[in-house]
């Protein structure tokens, strides 16, 4: 009986003393971006002390999970044998190829379904997989999971932020903030975050609302500027090819100048030949490519004007536009990945990753 009691006791003090796992720093974190911003994840804005334990770093960014790296992938190059990791439990970043990884166990995923946590050393990761449970991996594995689940991943994060984190930003932005930032400024959130905190943008804000304000402004941005909109005469004429684009409604691009000059396009395809040769088709030598201030397209399906530069195009589909062949614009990359399903595509591409060769 006593030693049913003791063993009995022995289990609640173990339970008791027990830590709940935490993603949070407990050391002094590594954070290798410049300035201010490195407090920041460099694709979601989200905290890296507060998920430090699941970051990764490539070259001078940082990321809060695997889950943005991969997403940063898909715009920029990134040298996998040189991606660090942080270890969970030195908390020290290690190269990501040695690393042994834990997909799966019972620790929530940072902006993922799936937790995919680092550890230096195989017995590490063996001991925590039995506490906590999940599969052993290596890099590649852990990589592989990220970039299958990225667009369900996306869209989780999506509705989350849909559900609180906007309503919450635009109601601290209307209340507490003065102004506003030129957006145009900023190539990511955490240069946003910066700005807004350094400038004292709004009064009296914690993290977590610093934080649902950057990424409404952000995320939102074509809402905060109301200036995504193609306007056109009937007298505009597409510089490469000649035509009137106002018969062309749901095919016009334009590029927009700082100088709020317009050149309007009867595609995406001739839009590209300009930007990438413009001195061909006439005297444009002022229209440089540092004085552009939107590229704007229109989402095949919605019909919607969006941001050219962080659209997604499809390359190679049977669906023709007014000059034939046609690079078709999406907003996101599942609608991009369902049209080229659809419409025998050949690939997808992002603003930057468009060639030449792609136009031929």
């Amino acid at each position: 009986m006593l030693k049913r009691v003791f063993l009995i006791l022995l289990l609640i003090y173990t339970v008791a003393d027990a830590e709940p796992f935490s993603k949070m720093a407990t050391v002094k974190p590594v954070l290798v971006q410049k300035g201010a911003k490195k407090m920041w994840c460099s694709v979601c804005g989200m905290n890296l002390k507060m998920f430090y334990k699941t970051s990764y770093i490539a070259g001078d960014k940082q990321y809060c999970s695997i889950r943005c790296l991969v997403a940063d992938m898909e715009s920029n190059k990134i040298d996998l044998n040189s991606i660090e990791v942080i270890d969970v439990n030195s908390q020290k970043p290690i190269l990501a190829k040695d690393a042994y990884f834990v997909i799966g166990s019972d620790i929530k995923g940072t902006m993922s379904s799936v937790s995919k946590l680092a550890f230096k050393s195989k017995d590490e990761a063996i001991k925590f997989i039995k506490e906590h449970g999940g599969k052993l991996a290596q890099f590649q594995d852990a990589l592989k999971e990220a970039q299958k689940s990225l667009d369900s991943d996306s869209s989780m994060v999506k509705a989350k932020k849909e559900k609180k984190l906007y309503p919450m930003g635009k109601k601290i932005f209307t209340k507490k903030c003065k102004g506003s930032p030129n957006l145009d400024k900023f190539s990511a959130v955490n240069e946003l975050k910066v700005a807004i905190k350094d400038n004292n943008i709004c009064q009296n804000i914690n993290e977590k609302q610093l934080h649902a304000v950057a990424i409404y402004l952000w995320d939102n941005r074509e809402i905060k500027n109301n200036s995504y909109d193609i306007n056109i005469s009937k007298k505009d004429k597409c510089p490469i090819c000649g035509m009137f684009v106002y018969k062309y409604p749901k095919w016009i691009t334009q590029i927009v100048y700082r100088d709020k000059n317009r050149l309007s396009f009867d595609g995406v395809k001739d839009m590209m030949k300009f930007y990438f040769d413009r001195t061909k088709y006439g005297k444009y030598e002022t229209l440089t490519k540092d004085n552009i201030s939107q590229i704007l397209v229109r989402d095949y399906y919605s019909q919607k004007v969006i941001d050219g530069k962080s659209a997604y195009f499809v390359i190679g589909s049977d669906i023709k536009g007014p000059m034939g062949d046609e690079l078709i614009p999406f907003k996101d990359k599942i609608s991009a990945k369902s049209f080229l399903k659809d419409h025998n595509g050949k690939k997808i591409v992002k603003f930057n990753k468009i060639s030449i060769e792609d136009l031929k």
